[in-house]
């Protein structure tokens, strides 16, 4: 499992970049968040402190 961030929802504040601790996400040209997967390690950091709702675990 790992995370996922839908890019309709999210509003590329930043906050899950900063609080994942294993540098898992990273943002695109079109200042979009988007996850890492072979870095990724389901700690669900990221789920908790997105605002926007944005992240799912799947």
């Amino acid at each position: 499992m790992v995370a996922k961030i839908n890019p309709e929802s999210c509003a590329s504040c930043g906050s899950c970049i900063g609080e994942c601790p294993v540098c898992a996400i990273s943002i695109n040209d079109n200042d979009v968040s988007f996850v890492l997967e072979d870095k990724c390690n389901d700690c669900g950091v990221c789920l908790y402190v997105c605002v926007h709702g944005a992240i799912t675990i799947v």
